[in-house]
């Protein structure tokens, strides 16, 4: 079964993204607030705040082989997958984005369980 998305537009480029030099920033779509990544140009986004104790992610770093770093705790996480790649068995919500020719897309599942997430 294929998963469903509504697609909502985030900015007209990458370069209208507001990024920290970590590489990293939040943004709100559609009521959620979402972590957005760019590692060379390349766009990924996941939940705001760690699943383990709520460290906003954005406040974290991309390490060396491109997961997502929580600043509270160092808890690593696969950026594409949120799989928690350190160890500890947690998994961290992400979402598809899309660089289109009109701008860039975030997707949420269609009726998901996660759609009360904010």
């Amino acid at each position: 079964m294929s998963k469903s998305y509504k697609w909502y537009k985030i900015a007209d480029s990458i370069n209208d993204l507001p990024f920290a030099n970590n590489g990293l920033t939040t943004v709100t779509v559609n009521g959620k607030t979402v972590c957005l990544g760019n590692t060379n140009e390349t766009l990924f986004a996941c939940a705001s705040k760690c699943p383990h104790a709520g460290g906003i992610m954005a406040n974290g770093y991309i390490d060396a082989v491109g997961n997502i770093v929580c600043p509270l705790h160092r808890y690593k996480f696969d950026k594409n997958t949120g799989r928690n790649s350190s160890g500890e068995g947690y998994f961290l919500k992400t979402f598809p984005v899309e660089h289109r020719p009109n701008g860039v897309f975030i997707g949420f599942e269609s009726n998901s369980m996660f759609d009360w997430i904010k």
